[in-house]
């Protein structure tokens, strides 16, 4: 089985989010696995262990994303494949488009994903990769079987209830919290990532894509924290003057109504 894991390095989700000049700042952050990917990457280990075949992982990113790749190729990955490019705007449909070329020509059995990444939280990657490679989709998955016939019975979190689906692959999966309990890497697993094969490659390399394809379709137009969270309020007086205060709160201080 040809396995293929779309995987994203992102803030340690313990990191405290500090801005500067209008930016997320990047100086002394802690940077793992996308914690939805590692599920990705866990089921992908499970089913080769069970079926045969290989784990392959890739990434669109900067060159310390090869980090988090580092890590899952000690968890037990086979191969790994870092697309780093500064042509590639840090837009889901053209980190999408740039995915799905490189696949296009990969025979992959399977795909899978995280069901969103925590820094952005879109959720739109795997699912365009989808479309445009034209396999079906399912997300936010917490159970996959799959038979020697290539038959996937999948379980899929449903806003608390399940759903069950069967598809036949090919076929792209976005895991969710529950799929599986990803394993540590081991140091015998640390020692032997080193040695696994680990591609960088830039748009240069990947055929059917230029640059000039690749333009932003959305925008970042700012980016500030929430406000700080004031005092509460008591208010004073029988039941009709605490509602007239209330409405005049909102309507003057809130400006919500």
């Amino acid at each position: 089985m040809n396995i293929w894991v779309l995987l994203k390095q992102t803030f340690d989700t313990e990191e405290k989010i500090a801005l500067t000049g209008g930016g997320i700042s990047e100086a002394g952050v802690k940077w793992i696995i996308n914690p939805y990917d590692e599920y990705a990457v866990e089921e992908a280990i499970r089913l080769v262990e069970q079926h045969g075949g290989k784990v392959n992982l890739l990434s669109v990113g900067p060159e310390r994303a090869g980090e988090a790749l580092r890590t899952a190729l000690a968890m037990g990955a086979d191969e790994a494949v870092l697309i780093h490019d500064p042509r590639i705007p840090q837009d889901e449909w053209a980190i999408a488009k740039v995915l799905s070329a490189f696949l296009a020509d990969q025979g992959a059995d399977l795909i899978l994903g995280g069901n969103f990444s925590v820094d952005n939280g879109a959720g739109q990657v795997a699912i365009r990769i989808a479309e445009q490679l034209g396999l079906p989709h399912i997300g936010s998955i917490t159970k996959l079987d799959i038979s020697a016939a290539g038959e996937a019975v999948v379980h899929r979190d449903a806003e608390g209830d399940t759903e069950i689906i069967d598809v036949q692959l090919p076929a792209l999966f976005t895991a969710q919290q529950g799929l599986n309990e990803p394993r540590y890497p081991t140091l015998p697993g640390i020692m032997k990532a080193k040695k696994k094969p680990f591609r960088q490659l830039s748009l240069d390399d990947i055929p059917g894509i230029s640059p000039q394809e690749l333009e932003a379709r959305t925008t970042r137009v700012s980016l500030s924290l929430p406000p700080s969270r004031q005092a509460g309020v008591i208010l004073q007086g029988d039941l009709a003057a605490q509602a007239a205060d209330l409405i005049r709160r909102l309507r003057q201080d809130a400006k919500v109504i």
